[in-house]
């Protein structure tokens, strides 16, 4: 089983130096240092291993460590910076593990984008010597890159040449629509296998700078403290401690503080449920900096963030994931409130950002989602989103025979209305009403209300509204029909009707991604017998089907 839980006294492949408003995070890729036995991750290559100590850096980095305003990346390895995603790993890989691989490291790179872009924190890349593929898209999703001038090392991005496939972690879209680099020099960066050094790689905006190695980090501390004079991220400031995140696993059932999951094997189905606080959230910063990662909706963050990672890469044959939520609406509507009222406040920042970065991890997964709202149930502002990131839901219209709690409800609040985007800039309440924004509007006038299902319906806040009669029916054969079909197309599908509206970098890597990976990670002329990434490193040339397809 894979876990993503780790921490800094367990890594093997990261280091992280503080020196006042700026960290190092530092690579030194141990080569034995392999998720699973059967290569050596030579080079400072990585594998899923090391972006799970990466990501969890990154969050640390954001909780921890609020006087953090800068933070370098860099590499302890002579001459390498990083070589990227290790090739004997992804020869020996299933195709759903090198999904999963290169969708994680999307994630954990956008993670860094989102801390530019949100928390005040800067990323640098100090890159010390050769950057080829993934390493060179580690160092594209920082804010500046800066080369050593050693007259070999280079930037490279040439898994077209070499292997057959394309950059898995966004390195073609970040190249013209982040770095704005000329499509013809992009075309000729991504077709050589030794990368573009020195001047070139700065006239063509491939990096911001280079340097001599002897002021390499020297250059990059003084960009770092550039930026810090200008971050809102406080000096002095207690961070909070991400201690483990509490889980257990029994047979097919998977159980968080706040979130819980029971697998229906027969219907290849998880039954994800969160969970309302039991008590009304704080407003107060001093009791909400007091609880730290107790603090709920920080807690609710970290458990369904684990969970999702869990099933999508422990449950493979898992298709569909039936979201229900339980608990007092009140209690998550102090939750939300909470964020709202304390949201300049850094922490609070932090958590409502980690919320949606949560969010955005469920709209990429290749799994169809459903959402079912019953008597008990709490879709309340966050637990809200729930329902909107469904493919299809079902609300009960009324209660079930024989059941003396009330109706289902739902009720939005402030969190529906801008602070938990998706990939495409739009919230989900504006993704789904593209062409009536003025229907967005009317479900904000219902801000704290409860609205019944024929008041959702009518909103267009759900699919279906069965009444007890029709219920078990239409929910068992959505979700036995969904079993039914073939999991490319649903794959395909989804990720074709998720994101309506203006199209983002990350819109783009993402659909980009799904598309080249279960495609051309699959053709003979990358993985056959005779493929370029089967036979890297062999000596042996490829043979490829010359049809253009």
């Amino acid at each position: 089983m894979i876990d993503f839980r780790t921490n800094p006294n367990k890594y093997r492949h990261w280091s992280v130096d503080y020196d006042g408003s700026t960290a190092t995070l530092t690579m030194d890729i141990a080569e034995d240092g392999g998720l699973v036995p059967g290569y050596e991750l030579k080079l400072n290559s990585y594998d899923l291993g090391v972006d799970i100590e990466l990501y969890d850096a990154i969050q640390r980095l954001r909780f921890e460590h609020p006087e953090v305003k800068s933070v370098i990346v860099t590499s302890a390895k002579e001459k390498v910076f990083c070589s990227g995603a290790n090739i004997s790993m992804l020869g020996q890989s299933t195709h759903h593990h090198k999904v999963n691989f290169c969708k994680f490291t999307n994630e954990t790179r956008n993670s860094i984008e989102d801390a530019s872009e949100n928390s005040g924190q800067k990323y640098f890349s100090a890159v010390n010597g050769t950057a080829a593929g993934g390493g060179y898209e580690l160092a594209l999703a920082t804010d500046h890159i800066i080369l050593v001038d050693d007259g070999t090392s280079a930037v490279s991005l040439p898994e077209v040449p070499l292997l057959a496939v394309l950059p898995g972690t966004g390195g073609l879209t970040r190249v013209v629509d982040k770095r704005y680099v000329r499509r013809d020099h992009a075309d000729f960066f991504c077709t050589i296998n030794e990368g573009i050094k020195g001047k070139r790689a700065v006239s063509w905006k491939l990096v911001d700078e280079i340097v001599p190695l002897s002021k390499l980090m020297d250059v990059a501390k003084e960009r770092a403290d550039e930026w810090a004079a200008k971050s809102d991220r406080p000096s002095d400031a207690k961070g909070v401690e991400f201690t483990e995140v509490s889980r257990t696993i029994k047979g097919d059932e998977v159980s968080y503080d706040t979130v819980s999951i029971k697998i229906d094997r027969t219907n290849r189905t998880a039954e994800i449920t969160a969970h309302a606080p039991t008590e009304n959230v704080p407003s107060d910063i001093a009791t909400i900096e007091a609880q730290g990662v107790k603090y709920w909706p920080l807690a609710f963050a970290r458990d369904m963030d684990d969970a999702i990672l869990h099933l999508r890469a422990n449950e493979i044959e898992i298709g569909t994931w039936v979201f229900k939520t339980s608990g007092d609406a009140d209690k998550v509507e102090s939750a939300d409130q909470s964020l709202l009222d304390n949201a300049s406040h850094w922490l609070v920042r932090e958590t409502t950002l980690f919320i949606k970065r949560v969010f955005k991890r469920i709209d990429v997964t290749s799994r169809s989602l459903i959402t079912v709202v019953d008597p008990g149930s709490c879709f309340t502002g966050t637990f809200l989103e729930f329902l909107l990131v469904a493919d299809r839901s079902f609300m009960l219209d009324g209660t079930y025979e024989g059941d003396n709690r009330p109706a289902p409800t739902v009720r939005p609040t402030g969190m529906n209305f801008g602070p938990l985007e998706m990939c495409n800039g739009l919230t989900r309440l504006q993704t789904r009403f593209l062409d009536t924004p003025e229907k967005v509007e009317e479900i904000a006038d219902e801000k704290g209300n409860d609205i019944d299902a024929a008041g959702a319906d009518e909103f267009g806040l759900v699919t279906f509204i069965p009444d007890d009669l029709d219920w078990d029916d239409e929910v068992r054969i959505a979700i036995e029909e969904r079993a039914s079909f073939s999991p490319d197309a649903c794959t395909g599908m989804e990720a074709s009707l998720r994101w309506a509206g203006p199209e983002t970098m990350e819109t783009k890597i993402f659909g980009r991604l799904s598309a080249w990976q279960n495609w051309i990670f699959q053709r003979p002329n990358a993985v056959g017998a005779d493929g370029a990434l089967k036979l890297f490193g062999t000596g042996k040339q490829a043979t490829y089907d010359l049809k253009r397809v």
